[in-house]
Order: structure tokens, then C-alpha cells, then sequence
């Protein structure tokens, strides 16, 4: 792995792990091995690292998800893949987690990523709740699905334990299936 792609995976890590203002520019090098030349060689400064790191990051999200979206199966079938795929739950979601960092949500181009990123998931979300054929708003119940999510990370996080997350999952996967 290059310089560049170092610093890009330790940003990653760090914003993940101690959002933005945790996330300094030595902290960064440390974490990637790099000095402060090699940094200001490939980025103009921890602004551009760090929109590197969450458009890297909101497309790996949007990869993975995909593979469960365009998988086989009914669109349920689909939704619930999504849903139960293996995740780390403790750390939570690297986006979601992102919209918690007020200095990235004060930051129109920190925030662009994420917001387009939750955007594109409700969307792609209420696409396939529209296939099922329910009667039910898709746009709405897509939201839901994606608000159960993001607040069973907060719940695993605070009990210190994935069951919550999981006790919300099964929970929605039952109001859906019903």
C-alpha cells in the first residue's frame, strides 16, 4: 500500500474511531506511518484527507449494500439480507456515526458524502419496498428501515452489546413481514 493509500485507510479509521476533531493530521501520519511531507504531498491539508476518506468509506457502504439489493430473492428476502449481513454493530455505522460530528456536519463538503449517502439508501430502500407491492408509503417505510438501523447502533453502543441491535432488526423484519 502507497503513502496516499495509507493515509486514506487511517483517516478512515480515525474519524470512525474519534470523529473529526480527534482525527489531527499527526494522529493521521502516526497511524499511517508517514510523515507531514508525504501528507502535504498528496493532500492539501486534513479537509481534503478527511472528504477522501468519507467518499471512500460511503462507497465501500454502498457497494455492500448493494450486493444484498441486487441479490437473489424477493424483495423481503433482499431487504432481510441487507438487514442481518455481518456488521460490526459495536462500532456502529461509519457514516451514520459521521452525522453525529458536528464539525463534519457544519462542513458542506464533509457532509455532502454522508447526506447523499443516506439519501441514496433511502432511496434504493424505498425502490425495493415499492416492489413488494404494499399499500404502504415505500419513501416512508425506507426511512424506517434505515432510522431502525442507525438507532440500533446507538442502542448495542449504549448496552454495550449487539442484542439491541439485533432485538430492532427483528422487530422491523416482523412489522414487514406481517
Amino acid at each position: 500500500m502507497n503513502a496516499a493509500e495509507r493515509l486514506i485507510e487511517s483517516t478512515r479509521d480515525l474519524l470512525w474511531e474519534r470523529g473529526y476533531v480527534g482525527t489531527s493530521p499527526k494522529a493521521i501520519q502516526q497511524r499511517a506511518g508517514s510523515g507531514q511531507g508525504s501528507m502535504y504531498h498528496h493532500f492539501s491539508g486534513k479537509q481534503e484527507l478527511a472528504l477522501t476518506a468519507i467518499r471512500r468509506t460511503a462507497e465501500e457502504m454502498r457497494a455492500r449494500a448493494e450486493e444484498q439489493f441486487s441479490g437473489p430473492g424477493t424483495p423481503i428476502e433482499r431487504i432481510t439480507a441487507y438487514l442481518r449481513r455481518e456488521r460490526d454493530v459495536l462500532k456502529g455505522c461509519p457514516i451514520g456515526r459521521l452525522t453525529q460530528d458536528p464539525d463534519v456536519m457544519a462542513d458542506p463538503l464533509l457532509r455532502a458524502p454522508v447526506d447523499e449517502t443516506l439519501g441514496w439508501l433511502r432511496g434504493r430502500l424505498a425502490g425495493i419496498v415499492a416492489e413488494t407491492g404494499t399499500k404502504l408509503d415505500p419513501q416512508a417505510v425506507a426511512a424506517t428501515i434505515v432510522a431502525t438501523l442507525q438507532g440500533g447502533y446507538v442502542l448495542a453502543r449504549a448496552a454495550g452489546s449487539p442484542a439491541p441491535f439485533d432485538q430492532a432488526v427483528s422487530g422491523l423484519l416482523s412489522l414487514l413481514t406481517d
